[in-house]
């Protein structure tokens, strides 16, 4: 019995979901801090003197980049799920995987049919 090895590529593969994620969360964290103004005198001034009140920029901006690293890395694991992989591994794809078959991503017959809810039947 021979036991197939895992390529380089199988094996990093996570490891560029976690790249990914990583990266929404930092573009995040720079969009909030840009807009929270943590580059300026002003507010730089106000929570050096205390008088500044909440959450500072960077503390913001941490919770918003960790939350988009979160959200990022849950949503891309949960699209993986859907596919398995090794049921494509070895075809040439001219379509997107998840759509049906037969029908190539056009409805199909029984969807032209019943048409939407509500919807009144066109007299022909």
């Amino acid at each position: 019995m021979s036991e197939k090895k895992s390529t380089r590529r199988e094996l990093l593969r996570p490891l560029h979901l976690l790249g990914i994620a990583l990266a929404a969360g930092v573009f995040a964290a720079v969009v909030t801090l840009v807009s929270t103004g943590a580059f300026t005198a002003r507010v730089n001034n106000a929570i050096a003197s205390g008088t500044y009140q909440g959450l500072t920029p960077v503390g913001l901006g941490l919770v918003v980049g960790g939350g988009a690293f979160i959200v990022t890395l849950l949503i891309m694991s949960m699209l993986i799920l859907a596919v398995d992989p090794r049921e494509y591994q070895e075809k040439t794809l001219d379509r997107p995987v998840l759509f049906d078959e037969e029908s190539d991503g056009t409805p199909s017959s029984d969807a032209k049919s019943q048409g939407s809810a509500g919807a009144e039947p066109s007299a022909s």
